[in-house]
């Protein structure tokens, strides 16, 4: 199946070939499925339709930044998950040993070997570590003109501390009732648990180094199982 051929509704279209957009509904199914919930009760946790879920995980869309993040808290996942291979459920003791390796021999991320996956709405992560970081999820971000995390309607939250410094354009950012602009050379922090919303400002593509700490172990956002 080409770009051209996946459907957007609601969320987006999905990522180009080449990068780890393509590879993210099978990575979300599997994580799914090995916590036995089922899609309908994915989509009552996350807030939106079954329909949406189900099209994410086949890569007939793309989900929203928002619902990324909610998708992932449910199902336990951080950032890195996404970014690794689709191959099944890994074996976290020997792959852990085995990225340790690679960091050791090889600690530089170089610019034109980074991860990426393209959101819904023209929203881009590129990951600047070269492994794995279960702590620490450190990013190249880009809110393309126009680009939103999530609707007026709908902010996002979630666990750990966000931490973000603008290199180019400028990002609306909304934390509670809080509402700031960000320039070049401007840094914001604060804790991921106030509900936030961010979106590109002016006819500049906002670009920014992105940092979340502990979003993954912060035990305000464990849910008992459920399906």
């Amino acid at each position: 199946m080409t770009a051209k051929q996946r459907r957007s509704d609601g969320e987006g279209g999905a990522g180009q070939a080449g990068d780890f957009s393509d590879g993210l509904g099978s990575k979300l199914r599997q994580a799914r499925e090995r916590k036995g919930m089922t899609v309908r009760g994915l989509a009552r946790y996350v807030g939106v339709s079954p329909s949406l879920i189900s099209q994410v995980e086949r890569g007939r869309v793309m989900p929203s930044v928002g619902t990324l993040y909610a998708m992932s808290n449910e199902l336990g996942l951080v950032v890195d998950d996404l970014f690794r291979e689709a191959k099944g459920r890994p074996n976290s003791r020997e792959r852990d040993r085995a990225e340790s390796t690679r960091l050791a021999l090889d600690p530089v991320q170089r610019d034109n070997s980074r991860k990426v996956i393209r959101l819904a709405g023209g929203v881009r992560w590129e990951r600047l570590t070269p492994t794995p970081d279960k702590e620490v999820e450190f990013l190249y971000v880009v809110y393309e003109v126009g680009a939103q995390s999530c609707p007026e309607d709908s902010l996002i939250r979630h666990g750990g501390t966000e931490y973000a410094y603008m290199i180019s354009g400028r990002l609306g950012i909304k934390i509670g009732f809080e509402t700031f602009e960000l320039g070049s050379g401007d840094a914001i922090t604060w804790d991921a648990q106030m509900p936030h919303r961010l979106w590109t400002v002016g006819n500049k593509p906002a670009v920014a180094i992105w940092v979340v700490l502990n979003r993954h172990s912060d035990s305000r956002t464990k849910r008992p199982s459920s399906t």
